[in-house]
């Protein structure tokens, strides 16, 4: 059967890149775990795989939902498990590419089924924030799941939302549920790699990204997003709120770019602390290191290691 391999790192560690050269030398399908990505109608600020590669190897839930719907790990999870499933009965060789730490672990781990959605109550809840702040619905939670209200920040309102959301539906705690894995690890042959470089290389790769961005036409695909109707999810990928407030004259394009920079940095540091947590991910230094070096560095690995958890 063939094997599934996991690419996951920091925003602009060159997954995307190294995930289409294998795929290419492997005759692979792509299904990204990148949780900005999944939206149509955002292309310059989240970084998609650009035209070329999307046309040569078939890339799975990358522009495949509107910014006007709502989506979460629990849509993810559902699509991507069974998507994978399919497949790999079909002895297609996968590489799942992406650096959402969460929609990665949920992917592998698992998660509760049967919990759905209730959006009279999750609106009703981001009303509360918006008009008392996140820290009365995370006390909420404190009380209800006191293990999972010291995991989240107080201010990762989204997460809280749902954890409070699921007590709602099921009456049981979310991370009681979180403890009856359904993931694909352990029931397929994966192997997860982690791309690594030194932070100030990565810092500056983030840089010349969001520069790039700007130069590709980042201020064109903002105004179009924020004249839609955004979906709460939507809302957060980097760059909107920064961008809107500089067309909105409250700062000028360079703080503007040097805030979507600064963020982005920060959210690279998350996601590796949440990376690093996991024990299961074989990290290559990828320091000086060109994309096809690192696909050799892979395939190396995988011819040395066939027999895969």
């Amino acid at each position: 059967m063939s094997k599934i391999i996991f690419i996951v790192g920091p925003t602009a560690s060159g997954k995307t890149e190294v995930s289409f050269l294998l795929a290419k030398r492997l005759k692979a399908e792509i299904i990204s775990a990148d949780s900005m990505a999944i939206y149509k109608e955002a292309n310059i600020l989240t970084s998609k795989p650009p035209q070329h590669m999307l046309n040569e190897i078939p890339h799975h839930l990358v522009g495949s939902v509107s910014v006007h719907e709502s989506y979460n790990v629990y849509d993810y999870f559902i699509y991507a498990k069974n998507l994978l499933i399919d497949l790999h009965k079909k002895n297609i060789p996968l590489i799942v590419c992406g650096g959402s730490g969460l929609y990665v672990n949920t992917l592998l781990n698992g998660i509760f089924e049967g919990a759905g959605k209730d959006e009279k109550f999750r609106n009703q809840l981001i009303e509360r924030a918006k008009k008392n702040g996140n820290a009365p619905l995370y006390k909420e939670l404190e009380t209800l799941d006191p293990e999972t209200a010291k995991k989240l920040s107080p201010n990762d309102l989204n997460r809280i939302i749902r954890a409070l959301e699921v007590y709602k539906l099921t009456g049981t705690k979310i991370s009681t549920k979180q403890k009856q894995g359904n993931g694909v690890y352990g029931k397929f042959p994966i192997k997860i790699f982690g791309l690594r470089l030194n932070r100030d290389l990565l810092y500056q790769r983030i840089n010349e990204r969001v520069d790039e961005m700007f130069i590709d036409g980042a201020i064109d695909e903002v105004k179009k997003l924020i004249s839609l109707n955004l979906s709460h999810t939507a809302k957060k990928i980097i760059g909107v709120t920064e961008i809107k407030s500089f067309l909105q004259g409250n700062i000028s394009i360079l703080e503007a770019k040097e805030n979507i920079k600064k963020i982005t940095r920060n959210f690279a540091k998350r996601q590796l602390t949440w990376f690093n947590k996991d024990s299961r991910i074989e990290w290559i230094n990828i320091d000086n290191v060109c994309s096809t070096q690192i696909c050799d560095i892979i395939v190396n690995k995988k011819k040395s290691n066939e027999i895969y958890d």
